[in-house]
């Protein structure tokens, strides 16, 4: 195993990827949708990282008040990665999921809850036997709403996995930068291929949000 898998590189160390971005994914395969801006205005986009983007996807989609989702790679160092390129663990980038959302139908809270619930966000790099930087737990935040909120449900998890004698939580909190689609194969994969693999696991406990979300 190359020791990049579980440190994230330096730019030195970064593969260089390329100018040109890989050809623009498809509409949604299950909404129709496009997964690409403009999309209706009033809408907000939230981005998580919570293990292979397959199944992540797929959980975010069912949302009621999610309009659109996609997969991609962010928060790393290569421009226009391909799938295997991150893999290598030479890009920085994690596997994450793009949520399209109407603040009005769901709120970005719901959304974190959502996210911490659905997998362990206390095992660095790696979600179960997905071992590698590419499924590290990251959110990648819109502003300092995002930002702000994203800390507090952070704190909130991380204290209720304590009192069960679990964490502590791992999750980087980071500023969106530039957000690169996946190939189209990958994108709503397991609405093409329904016996394909999900590694979504989560660990047991609620999260505990303020307001009408706890109870949600």
């Amino acid at each position: 195993m190359s020791i990049f898998r579980m440190m994230l590189p330096a730019a030195a160390q970064a593969l260089p990827g390329r100018a040109e971005p890989l050809p623009p994914p498809r509409p949604h395969f299950v909404t129709g949708r496009p997964l690409t801006p403009p999309w209706p205005q009033g809408l907000e986009v939230a981005e998580f990282g919570l293990g292979c983007f397959w199944g992540a996807e797929r959980l975010f989609w069912r949302l009621p008040g999610v309009w659109v989702t996609a997969v991609g790679y962010a928060g790393g160092l290569t421009p226009n990665p391909t799938y295997r390129e991150v893999c290598s663990g030479l890009t920085g980038h994690a596997e994450v999921v793009r949520v399209v959302f109407d603040p009005g139908a769901v709120s970005y809270d719901r959304l974190l809850r959502v996210f911490f619930e659905a997998h362990d966000p206390t095992q660095g790099m790696r979600q179960g036997n997905d071992i590698g930087t590419q499924y590290r737990s990251v959110i990648l935040t819109a502003g300092p709403q995002q930002a702000a909120a994203a800390a507090a449900a952070r704190a909130a998890y991380d204290a209720a996995l304590k009192s069960r004698g679990l964490g502590p939580v791992t999750t980087e909190i980071a500023a969106a930068g530039p957000f690169y689609y996946a190939e189209d194969d990958h994108q709503q994969y397991l609405a093409k291929y329904p016996d394909g693999y999900c590694g979504l696991k989560g660990t047991g406990v609620a999260c505990p949000l303020p307001g009408p979300e706890a109870a949600a």
